[in-house]
């Protein structure tokens, strides 16, 4: 297969610390789209895999998953984009397009997903948005709208989805009920903004007492609840309808059941490095659901992208330069961002400095 050189910033080794490295992309065949990276957003999951914290990284790895930018190329089979349409690509780059889920549009639960990178693909291995241009299939391609900016929405193409998805799925948008956001970072911030467009009362559910100023005033919250004080917890018993859960870290599940009312529904997002106890009693005597949720299909995620263009709906972000992104994972592995890096790649990466 005929290739492109390509070039970006790559991690060698589980010590997770990305440097410049050359690499090629395949030739755009018919099917396909090349689209000029002008804006990467840096997720969770980068950082988990630079660092091999899951076990599956094959090295050299360009992470980057939430990638924004101009097409320059479209293949002879192409009907939706042309050159100079504004672009996004997000968790995955093909899939079987055979199975029940893909022909559903939900290819994010394809059995044989290919992962933006560190996945095999066509006899070699996928490479992220940490670079200077990418070449996807059309189907995995999406169209950011006209008013909605790239370095902001980058993030909505992973954060964005995570979140949506689940709240469309599980109903959590009647105008009125109460919604709780549990966890303050990446994809909470932007699960506070949804439920206000979809006319929830929404409170942010946080174990830090210095987030309740930037949940209500920045980020313009209905209230603030902090999980670490038993007597406020004690007092929100039984006043929420939905739960999104987005919290990475190991957490009680029984604290936020209480929460809820009857026929609540708490709905985990977050991806914890080992399991929570599910209490079945509060589940059982309250009759509450509690579901999971992956990111969305691709038909999802342009409904989601055109309703975040509708509601003026973006990430707040933090923009750096490519030769940052290592004091950048530093500081997301602290949880110091609000709430988003993205990487202004097109202004940072250049052969100069490769």
């Amino acid at each position: 297969m005929a290739s492109s050189n390509a070039f970006g910033w790559a991690a060698t080794d589980s010590s997770g610390h990305l440097s410049p490295f050359h690499f090629t992309r395949r030739e755009n065949e018919a099917d396909d789209v090349t689209l000029k990276i002008l804006y990467c957003g840096v997720c969770h999951s980068d950082l988990h895999t630079v660092k091999n914290d899951w076990g599956f990284t094959t090295y050299p790895v360009v992470p980057g998953h939430e990638i924004a930018g101009i097409v320059t190329k479209v293949g002879s089979n192409v009907t939706k984009f042309k050159e100079g349409d504004r672009v996004g690509v997000g968790v995955i780059v093909d899939s079987c397009k055979e199975c029940e889920s893909c022909q559903q549009d939900l290819e994010s639960y394809c059995p044989k997903p290919v992962f933006t990178y560190n996945a095999p693909y066509k006899g070699t291995r996928t490479q992220g948005g940490y670079s200077n241009f990418v070449v996807v299939h059309q189907r995995y391609v999406l169209q950011f709208p006209g008013n909605l900016p790239l370095d902001a929405g980058a993030p909505l193409l992973c954060a964005g989805i995570t979140v949506y998805s689940p709240m469309k799925y599980y109903g959590m948008t009647e105008p009125g009920k109460h919604l709780g956001v549990a966890g303050l970072g990446g994809l909470g911030h932007v699960a506070i903004k949804f439920g206000k467009a979809f006319g929830l009362k929404v409170t942010v559910i946080s174990s830090s007492p210095s987030k309740e100023a930037e949940a209500i005033d920045l980020l313009r919250a209905d209230s603030f609840l902090l999980s670490s004080d038993p007597e406020k917890m004690k007092a929100a018993t039984g006043t929420m309808d939905y739960i999104i859960d987005t919290i990475s870290a190991v957490h009680s599940l029984v604290s936020l059941f209480g929460l809820l009312k009857l026929n609540g529904k708490l709905v985990t997002v977050g991806l914890p490095s080992k399991p929570l106890q599910l209490p079945i009693f509060p589940l059982v005597m309250g009759r509450k659901l509690i579901g999971g949720s992956n990111f969305g299909g691709l038909k999802e995620t342009q409904e989601m992208l055109d309703f975040c263009g509708k509601h003026n709906i973006t990430a707040n972000i933090e923009l750096i330069k490519m030769d940052e992104i290592n004091t950048a994972m530093e500081r997301l592995s602290k949880a110091d961002v609000k709430y988003r890096f993205v990487i202004d790649v097109a202004n940072s990466l250049s052969s100069s400095n490769i």
